[in-house]
């Protein structure tokens, strides 16, 4: 993986020309696209990353003209850029905005596109389609069918990419008749994030940590991402999706593959996609038998998050009342190599839990012989934890002589504060992805085998839970999920970081 943080434009020293590119976001008018995608760019566009003959091109099914789309999109880079926001630079990056509706389903419709296009094959093209995954495939053959796609194109896939195996590889067969597989670029924001690259520069960038990141020197494994929020205004597709696809198939799991994988020979993407899909064929399959004891899921019900009321998830527009749908999991997965035998990685994703959080926690083993006396002769003194979000930082817990006459040990925390440590804003995980998409850099993007072989894994544990008459447990908003999620850990001796 490429741990150079500066942009594609300004690495190695380089004061390359911003490239040139028509981006078209289907999806333009959406939360993810006024949230994050043009925010994102505009901070491309004010660092001097992006040409003033670029093209940015909302695509929506809303009657909307371009100055009424830069309107809406001027409101929403105001509100989630803040005091990043100026209005000179404002000037320069409307200029770029444009606007075609299209149904997604209605053929006609292309041809606009198309005609706004034409003129410009020979600059890199991206297509990002920011929709509901089964709109992928119709969206695709139709680009095809007006021969907009060219050699220069690339196609960017938000996750999830589709709802089981079956329903994804229909996808990229679609997509993979269409363009070659370097031509696509399937999208996991997470794997955008500083603290996940300073992960890789941890493992891979200092030899003190390789000679202990394995078994015998590592005990357990947890990978947490909590989210305060509730399913919000996307129940109807939350209700047909579930934490299991929206979460753990694609965010936990490229976690895991980064924290697990082997040293690749080079950072090059291949090289790095090819030991990530190591780790995804070596997970130990949970079928039918085991689901019920290695997994723990659970539906929130009312309860307080954040001093706030939250009402439960049967409650919330959009979702079925009669509703099985998952919004806690926690798996304990098992990895089958040399290096990972015999650790256990715990799992862990929900909704209206007590803080929003995303982390890493790595314990080692104990000492072999304590020669000291109290309690940290027998608890593990030692965790590596690496927090993703709301602040990123590293901390590594180790055990001091307290001040006095005794020899007395108390835990305390090397840590890295990353915001502290650079004085520097951090790229947004879309404003990397992106720079990287236009760049042409595949390395943080999710090849076609890896997909397969993530769903290969999730596949059978969701048909495991549709066989299942019990269904999720309830859980109150506020609370760290079902005692069954508490239970799954404590079965193997340990305990989730929060319940220490």
């Amino acid at each position: 993986m490429n741990t150079d943080t500066r942009p594609p434009s300004q690495a190695a020293g380089s004061r390359a020309t911003p490239p040139t590119f028509d981006l078209i976001l289907f999806g333009g008018t959406g939360d993810l696209a006024m949230r994050k995608l043009l925010p994102a760019l505009y901070r491309r566009f004010a660092a001097g990353q992006v040409a003033h003959d670029a093209r940015i091109i909302g695509i929506a099914r809303s009657a909307l003209s371009a100055e009424e789309y830069a309107t809406r999109a001027e409101a929403a880079c105001r509100q989630h850029l803040g005091a990043d926001f100026q209005d000179e630079t404002w000037a320069g990056f409307r200029a770029l905005l444009g606007y075609v509706r299209v149904d997604a389903t209605t053929s006609t419709d292309y041809q606009n596109l198309a005609a706004v296009l034409k003129g410009r094959e020979a600059i890199t093209r991206l297509f990002f389609l920011s929709t509901a995954p089964d709109l992928f495939a119709a969206i695709c053959k139709e680009l095809a069918a007006v021969d907009i796609v060219c050699p220069t194109s690339r196609i960017m896939l938000e996750k999830p990419l589709g709802e089981d195996g079956e329903s994804a590889a229909r996808i990229n067969d679609t997509v993979g008749a269409m363009v070659s597989e370097r031509q696509i670029y399937r999208i996991d924001h997470y794997l955008g994030k500083e603290t996940v690259q300073n992960l890789m520069a941890l493992r891979f960038g200092n030899a003190f940590f390789e000679p202990l990141w394995r078994r015998g020197q590592i005990r357990h494994v947890q990978i947490t991402v909590a989210e305060q929020l509730g399913v919000e205004k996307r129940g109807d597709f939350y209700d047909r999706t579930g934490a299991l696809r929206d979460m753990v198939q694609n965010h936990l799991l490229q976690l895991l593959c980064i924290l697990a994988m082997e040293p690749p020979a080079t950072n090059a993407a291949d090289a790095v996609r090819d030991e990530k899909l190591k780790v995804l064929r070596a997970l130990r399959p949970i079928g039918e038998a085991e689901a019920l004891i290695k997994t723990a899921r659970g539906q929130y019900r009312a309860g307080i998050v954040g001093a706030m009321k939250a009402q439960g998830y049967l409650e919330e527009a959009g979702v079925d009342p009669a509703s099985r749908t998952e919004t806690f999991v926690a798996i304990k997965a098992e990895i089958d190599t040399w290096r990972w035998a015999g650790v256990p990685f715990y799992l862990r994703t929900g909704k209206r839990l007590p803080q929003a959080v995303a982390e890493i926690v790595v314990t080692f083993d104990q000492v072999p012989h304590s020669i000291f006396t109290g309690r940290f002769n027998s608890d593990p003194p030692n965790r590596l934890v690496i927090r993703l979000q709301p602040d990123e930082f590293i901390t590594l817990r180790i055990l001091a002589k307290a001040p006095g006459e005794s020899m007395r040990l108390k835990p305390v925390d090397l840590a890295l504060d990353l915001g502290e440590s650079f004085k520097a804003r951090p790229l947004e995980a879309y404003e990397r992805l992106l720079g990287d998409a236009i760049a042409g850099n595949l390395t943080l993007f999710m090849r076609r085998d890896e997909v397969e072989a993530a769903w290969n894994w999730i596949d059978p544990i969701r048909a495991a839970w549709d066989a299942d008459d019990d269904g999720p447990k309830a859980y109150a908003s506020g609370s760290w999920g079902p005692s069954t999620s508490s239970a799954l850990i404590a079965r193997d001796g340990f305990a989730w970081h929060d319940e220490l």
